[in-house]
């Protein structure tokens, strides 16, 4: 029998139920939610123990266990096997279980509720973190047209080799490192300088992966295979940094590892030992090894971490500060110095007209509207940057443009009212009487870091613009508190000398590095690690991701590029400079808080088990003092929510 059905049938899709939308989501946060539905059971049996008989109780109780304790667990078991040594998970859990054995269910049960939420808030963390790379992979062309002789071909960037050469369109991210052998045109290099300047390339330039051909056409020579191109090295040196530990995370790992042996070594001798030296009858010895159990456990040493951790985290967060985790909070009060990015961090990341020079006997009107009419018709941003201050002067753009011409590399000409009008670089318009516009006053604006564009009419200079990315209002304020903090400030940036100079002095930085491509401005930054010990780095472009994930602290502008914020340690959503300042009097009043949860929580530790090896101490009292200090640490830590 012949089967036959419509294109709708064949192409229909079941409906699927909302729930499968939300169904990845909650897989990517199953621990979480597991630890927090423990901490709801805990709380269901702790009210309603009055109601229900002791057996319900305590099976909530243990169902708080298992669905708390379930992720820990296994990640103790799994890692005790691998790295064939003893870890805090498997002490916490044992603790758990020795507090139940004696009836105390409800603290085993807190014991397991804490130690699972700030795993899970951990893992969450680091999670979100390795999105990076999927965000820079999005940047990477994947096919390319392959030249041969008078032949054309698409194919994988992959296949393509060093010596192939290859056709980029007008307006196309170029697939490889390569030179220019035909054509000229304006390239968009901020994916790998992070300057928003367009770069004129011509004849033998060198282009990279990555960037964008504006308005020209190009054939270009690989000289190099695409897995070397500097974009692909970017991608690398985000890898590494992100793969590389810190020293306190190794230390913490080795203290872990000594600590549970210590304290099980410790329980294990507690179990038999006072019955042979001091004469403990069996039933007070196993009493006291499980109170040494209970004790001993370092609910209130994880306690006197997160809740402050969060808590600052939280203060940050409504000052517009984003902290991915606690230890970037922690490492902020002992940076040493920060580097800055200059594009997008010191800068506004656009550029501005900042000075307009007319021709004397010219109308200023008119000259702009007629410059406003033709930069309108061009998608180059020096042109927006034009027609932008055109229309803050209110003129109107209402010239007819006729014949409107794009030189790739040079700038633009056109017929207006019978008058041939050109806007572009010196070159372009003609050197000779660009020297005696207004005494050559382009060079002075040249040596401030400016961008010059001259107008002319018949081969007549009749006005010239200046244009420069321009310093953040707030800038020059963070960077002197910066510095009235001890911390040293030095802007890396891929932009030219000229130009970091200007911006250098114009912030109050003393230190700048010019001409940094990003393998390069990882190597400035290790120099400075070298010499300062803690670094962090703030930047906003892809090209600077290497960067930030090298330094002891990558801090992000929130309207940066994707790749930048989820490199970064810290973000600052409002792109408010002076909150770095802040952050680091948030971070130094956050390790006073730690610092003095910790060494409390270790004092009452050491008094309940003195006490308890005196036999002072029942396990009612012990549990008492090791949930009271628990909670006090917490109540300290909560005053992370005030100013800092």
């Amino acid at each position: 029998m012949e089967l036959s059905y419509s294109v709708n049938e064949k192409t229909a899709q079941p409906k699927r139920h909302p729930f499968f939308k939300w169904l990845p989501k909650i897989k990517e946060h199953l621990e979480l939610i597991a630890a927090l539905f423990s901490g709801v059971l805990i709380l269901f049996a702790w009210a309603t123990e009055s109601y229900f008989a002791h057996s319900m109780t305590v099976t909530l109780y243990l169902a708080a266990f298992v669905i708390g304790g379930f992720a820990k667990a296994k990640e103790g078991i799994e890692e005790t096997i691998a790295n064939k040594d003893l870890n805090v998970e498997l002490l916490m859990i044992i603790a758990a279980i020795g507090s139940a054995v004696i009836g105390y269910w409800m603290e085993g049960a807190i014991l397991i509720f804490i130690f699972a939420l700030s795993g899970a808030l951990e893992t969450y963390t680091m999670n979100k973190s390795e999105k990076e790379l999927s965000s820079l992979m999005k940047l990477q062309p994947e096919e390319a047209i392959r030249i041969h002789g008078d032949k054309e071909e698409i194919v994988p960037v992959s296949a393509l080799q060093m010596g192939d050469h290859i056709f980029v369109k007008a307006g196309e991210r170029i697939p490889a490192d390569g030179k220019i052998t035909r054509g000229r045109t304006a390239i968009d290099e901020s994916a790998i300088t992070g300057e928003s300047m367009p770069v004129e390339k011509q004849l033998e330039d060198e282009v990279f992966a990555g960037t964008v051909n504006l308005n020209g056409s190009l054939e270009v020579e690989l000289t190099k295979s695409p897995n070397e191109s500097v974009f692909q090295k970017i991608i690398h040196l985000v890898q590494s940094a992100k793969s590389e530990r810190s020293p306190s995370q190794l230390f913490i790992e080795r203290f872990e590892g000594t600590y549970v042996k210590v304290v099980l070594i410790g329980a294990a001798l507690m179990m038999f030992l006072p019955h042979y030296l001091i004469g403990w009858s069996w039933q007070d010895t196993l009493y006291r090894a499980m109170i040494f159990l209970v004790v001993a456990s370092p609910c209130a040493l994880v306690a006197s971490i997160m809740p402050a951790t969060l808590s600052g985290i939280s203060n940050g967060a409504r000052h517009g500060i984003l902290f991915k985790g606690g230890v970037h909070l922690e490492n902020l009060s002992h940076i040493k110095a920060i580097a800055l990015d200059k594009t997008g961090t010191l800068t506004n990341g656009e550029p501005e007209v900042t000075d307009f020079y007319a021709a004397e006997n010219e109308d200023k009107d008119f000259i702009l509207n007629i410059a406003g009419s033709m930069e309108r018709e061009s998608t180059h941003p020096l042109a927006k940057a034009v027609v932008q201050y055109a229309q803050k002067q209110t003129i109107a753009l209402s010239a007819e443009v006729d014949d409107m011409i794009n030189t790739a590399g040079n700038g633009i000409s056109a017929s207006i009212s019978g008058s041939n009008w050109k806007i572009g670089k010196a070159e372009f318009i003609g050197t000779e009487q660009i020297t005696d516009f207004y005494n050559g006053i382009h060079k002075k604006l040249a040596e401030q870091g400016k961008t010059v564009v001259f107008v002319s009419r018949d081969d007549q200079v009749k006005a010239l613009f200046a244009l420069k990315d321009t310093v953040r209002e707030d800038a020059k304020k963070a960077i002197r508190t910066l510095n009235n903090e001890g911390i040293q400030t030095v802007m890396i940036t891929g932009d030219n000398e000229t130009t970091a100079k200007a911006i250098a002095e114009e912030c109050g930085i003393t230190e700048y590095y010019a001409n940094c491509l990003p393998e390069e401005k990882v190597e400035k930054l290790k120099a400075l690690q070298t010499e300062y010990q803690s670094v962090a780095m703030t930047g906003d472009g892809i090209n600077d991701a290497p960067a930030l994930a090298t330094s002891n602290l990558g801090i992000a502008m929130g309207e940066g590029t994707d790749v930048a914020l989820e490199t970064a340690d810290m973000v600052l959503m409002k792109n408010d400079l002076p909150k770095i300042a802040y952050s680091v009097s948030l971070s130094k009043k956050m390790n006073r808080i730690v610092k003095q949860n910790v060494i409390f929580s270790i004092s009452v530790i050491a008094i309940l088990l003195l006490s308890n090896f005196m036999q002072s101490l029942n396990l009612p009292l012990g549990v008492v003092g090791h949930e009271g200090s628990t909670i006090l640490v917490i109540l300290n830590g909560l005053r992370m929510l005030k100013e800092a």
